[in-house]
């Protein structure tokens, strides 16, 4: 639901701090102490570590080529896969020769790098099952050795090229297999961005050694989505395990902005950026495009912001002198007093050397470093709203209330309250509304006051505003705050006591339950009600209706004026558009085995790490609206409502459930909207959306003008910016559905009711056209349904 109180968040100017590795593709062994500390004081965080050497590489490609002679001396070519495999080569033991990683009190805060010349997508069986070998070897030898994470080179080819389905499934296997060996680490698979045309290959790979396997000619059509696709393969195989994350690779060329949407929606955990992504300014330093600038900025605003991998970057350690053990740091001469000048000497040196060679020389070995840094400072700062304390809610998932069923605390209503634009608006709404009132010299259900009821009043926020807009037009009013919660309902009194001065009737009651204002009680007549002139309530949800405003409003209906009584809000309508969320997708799959309706969930959650998968067309819009609920019904409504409790009209359906009254089949809604995909993807939900008129002006000379609020991505900014009370509702789908280029997604929705609870029920399409007037369904989801965690009526 809202966030937290403004007055928590931190000041405005606080920017993402950048994490920085450094990883060099030529360092053959793990860094000495002194190396490593050189590194953590030139500023970086972590850094990178090789988990065999180059004695174990040449043993292996010993083996191979050893291997692929005898296959070839008995015809074999290594491609058949039906085979058998018992003449294929076993990988031996690693021996202290073949690695100079061993467990140490800094293991644990490296990076390990599996050897980058394996190939688990080669069709040669001996290269492929070897490649494997050395990847289940190498973790479980970096696991006992305390290495927490490690990065597994990408595919060397993807789906879309000769014989890359093959050697795709291979390689998911091969990960999936890996998570199981090792059972406490972290994978990171390295993936460029897209492949990039004119990428050099830097690493010689197993495959070389196979003389059948044919060159790739390199396409001079570039499909920005393969490698995307790859990805998508690995962690379908991997069933969205948690622990697998990416380490996206940085192309020179940046692509369009469609796919880093799509990366910036994955598990990313580093950027990595080489050399050749870099170029030179007027002044000869090293520095970025705007737009891979843009980027890094764009990706730092996630809660989990990716760290960076500087990769061959330097600076060079390897000038540090190794000790003939790793802590042993032989370079230092400890009888030279230079080695450890005084702090004053220290100064004095620094000052000296100013421009001397040895300050040029450490200024253009970390020119990269100190070009990231200064990027760091660059960052826009971000906003309040985007602050520690609202960054923690991104992308998680929050159960949507009962309010009707359960008893607020008062923390929740405080965090509510903790939104000025949402209360401003209110205000402005019922303002405008009394204002108008006086203008146009509307009757009032009492004799010269305009009587409001507040419902729902929590801790009574909106019973302030009322009072408040009663003081700016002049208008007198009564005020009357219902609130069902007995808890909530001590605060009214004491509120009123203390805030109000004794203004407000304060009366502990369910609205649906209320009468109406009590105008007198007496022995002969009993109690006589009034009625309200503008009724106030907060009851939206992150769907609009989701929390039963419909059906909280349509009992309170009878007690407004007719026909000039106000409902704020007047209307609202729900919004929605299918959307990428992996991580949000793996959350809740991790949730299933403890919390088997996690998928028949609507789930409140501020959706950041997302892409909105459709496309901007003429007639389909990306995000479109759902249905709309109208306040005041009309009456005909609620006299069709009346006769079927009562028993007057036979039957009724319950929107889909036969046999109950279908005293609320009025609420009952559904929609068909139809999306357009230009590219391809895969979704994993709808995500969710409102907008509300609060007030609409009934003067003829301002017709059309509106008070409004609004979640919607896309008009937020202009009709209610800044407003926090709501996060977007998340739809989930049991299994991602994934679609080709040039698809039309068509999604039906309902909102059901059988007179007790609503929840409601949902079903994507996948359309492709296959002629002018021709649709073949190229994939569909389950009917998805809230039943089972209906909201109570």
């Amino acid at each position: 639901m809202a966030s937290g109180d403004a007055a928590s968040f931190t000041p405005q100017g606080h920017m993402p701090s950048f994490q920085l590795g450094q990883h060099d593709s030529k360092r053959t062994v793990p860094l000495t102490d002194l190396q490593y500390g050189h590194l953590l004081n030139q500023g970086f965080n972590f850094v990178t570590t090789p988990i065999t050497n180059d004695h174990f590489r040449s043993r292996v490609f010993g083996l191979v080529r050893e291997h692929l002679a005898a296959l070839k001396r008995s015809g074999d070519d290594g491609t058949s896969t039906t085979t058998s495999s018992a003449g294929e080569p076993i990988l031996p033991p690693l021996t202290p020769e073949d690695t100079s990683l061993y467990p140490t009190p800094a293991v644990n805060t490296y990076t390990g790098f599996i050897s980058p010349w394996i190939d688990l997508c080669s069709p040669n069986r001996i290269i492929s099952s070897i490649s494997r070998q050395v990847l289940n070897l190498e973790i479980n030898y970096a696991n006992f050795c305390g290495v927490r994470s490690l990065v597994i080179p990408g595919p060397a080819r993807d789906a879309s090229r000769d014989g890359g389905n093959q050697g795709l499934a291979q390689y998911s296997r091969a990960v999936q297999e890996a998570l199981t060996v090792g059972s406490r680490l972290t994978f990171l698979i390295q993936m460029p961005m897209y492949r990039e045309p004119g990428a050099v290959k830097q690493v010689e790979l197993l495959s070389s050694l196979d003389s059948q396997a044919v060159a790739e000619e390199e396409s001079n059509e570039v499909d920005l989505f393969t490698s995307w696709d790859s990805w998508n393969h690995i962690r379908s195989i991997c069933d969205y395990d948690m622990r697998l994350l990416v380490a996206l690779k940085l192309p020179k060329v940046m692509p369009e902005k469609i796919l880093q949407n799509r990366w910036f929606s994955e598990p990313l955990h580093y950027l990595t950026l080489g050399p050749e992504i870099f170029q030179s300014n007027k002044a000869g330093y090293p520095s970025l495009s705007k737009h891979h600038q843009q980027l890094i900025f764009d990706y730092m605003r996630l809660k989990a912001a990716p760290w960076l991998l500087l990769c061959d970057l330097g600076p060079d350690v390897s000038k540090i002198r190794r000790g003939s053990d790793w802590s042993s740091p032989s370079n230092i001469d400890t009888d030279s007093c230079d080695q450890f000048p005084s702090l004053s000497e220290s100064q004095s040196s620094e000052v000296k050397s100013g421009s001397s060679t040895t300050a040029a020389t450490t200024t253009a070995d970390n020119a990269y470093m100190s070009y990231i840094r200064w990027l760091e400072s660059q960052q826009p700062p971000v906003s309040y709203l985007e602050s520690n304390t609202l960054t923690s809610f991104q992308d998680w998932l929050q159960s949507p209330l009962q309010p009707l069923a359960d008893n607020l605390e008062s923390a929740t209503y405080e965090v509510f309250e903790g939104d000025p634009v949402k209360y401003e608006q209110y205000e402005i709404a019922c303002t405008e509304a009394l204002s108008e009132w006086k203008q146009l010299g509307k009757p009032t259900s009492k004799e010269g006051v305009v009587v409001i009821a507040v419902a729902g009043s929590g801790r009574g926020p909106l019973v302030t505003r009322a009072l408040q807009a009663a003081e700016s037009t002049g208008v007198r009013v009564e005020v009357w705050a219902l609130e069902k919660n007995p808890n909530a309902y001590v605060y009214l009194l004491r509120q009123n006591e203390t805030a109000w001065g004794g203004r407000v009737t304060v009366v502990k009651t369910d609205m649906r339950a209320w009468k109406g204002p009590l105008i007198s009680d007496s022995a002969e007549t009993g109690p006589v009600y009034g009625k309200v002139d503008i009724l106030v309530s907060e009851l939206l949800g992150s769907f609009g209706d989701n929390e039963l405003s419909p059906e909280c409003l349509d009992g309170i209906q009878h007690v407004m004026a007719r026909p000039h009584g106000i409902s704020i809000p007047s209307s609202y309508t729900a919004h929605f558009s299918p959307i990428s969320t992996p991580k949000l997708y793996a959350d809740i799959l991790s949730r299933v085995p403890v919390e088997p309706t996690a998928f028949d969930t609507p789930w409140v959650v501020r959706l950041f790490a997302l892409d909105f998968v459709a496309q901007k067309v003429p007639g389909h819009p990306r995000i479109q609206q759902a249905w709309e609920f109208v306040h005041p019904i009309p009456e005909e409504t609620l006299r069709s409502i009346e006769a079927r409790r009562s028993g007057g009209v036979v039957g009724g359906g319950g929107g889909s459930m036969a046999g109950a009254a279908g005293a609320n089949d009025h609420n009952s809604r559904f929609c068909r909207s139809t999306f357009v995909c230009r590219t391809r993807g895969v979704i994993h939900g709808l995500g969710g959306y409102f907008e509300s008129t609060l007030y609409e002006s009934q003067l003829e000379e301002h017709k059309g003008e509106k008070v409004e609020i609004s979640t919607h991505p896309e008009r937020i900014d202009y009709k209610s910016k800044d407003m926090i009370s709501w996060f977007p509702i998340f739809f989930p789908l049991k299994k991602p559905l994934y679609f080709p280029a040039d698809t039309e997604l068509e999604v039906s929705m309902w909102r059901q009711t059988d007179d007790t609870k609503v929840w409601y029920e949902w079903l994507v399409e996948a359309w492709t056209w296959m002629g002018p007037s021709t649709r073949i369904k190229v994939a569909s989801s389950e009917l998805c349904s809230s039943r089972k965690v209906a909201c109570l009526m």
